[in-house]
């Protein structure tokens, strides 16, 4: 069963040397192909990512802007409490030398001065008040 060439050399050698990198070369087509496949499984999951990752970015900036108008129209629902509250009532009472040029602005429908104190209002109270809590938080979170 072994072939010769007339010089006495056998076929079998380069035949089994053909055989086996044939049988070396016939996975890489399919390995090239599977790599291509694998490349736009990858890519059709990055643009699936994509479209979660921009869903999730709208529905938490929805939820977001949800939070702050219910926080805006609290806050502006106790501000008109605050102020029909102590409507005409002084808030707090400043020395007088404390508040020397604002003194008749911050009074505003408080009252007058007594004892060398301002009678301070509701109204410059919260405008105060949110001015400088603003600030304070600003520092504070930063």
């Amino acid at each position: 069963m072994e072939e010769t060439t007339e010089d006495g050399n056998s076929l079998a050698a380069p035949l089994i040397f053909l055989i086996v990198t044939v049988l070396q070369f016939i996975p890489r087509p399919a390995t090239f192909a599977q790599a291509a496949k694998l490349k736009r499984i990858a890519a059709a999951k990055e643009r699936e990512l994509l479209k979660k990752q921009e869903f999730h970015s709208k529905e938490k900036k929805l939820s977001y802007d949800t939070y702050s108008k219910a926080v805006m129209i609290l806050k502006v629902f106790t501000y008109l409490a605050m102020v029909c509250w102590f409507w005409g009532a002084p808030v707090a009472a400043i020395s007088q030398q404390l508040l020397q040029p604002f003194g008749k602005a911050l009074s505003w429908r408080a009252g007058n001065t007594m004892n060398g104190n301002i009678m301070v209002g509701i109204i410059p109270w919260l405008i105060l008040s949110t001015r400088v809590s603003k600030f304070i938080c600003q520092k504070v979170l930063k």
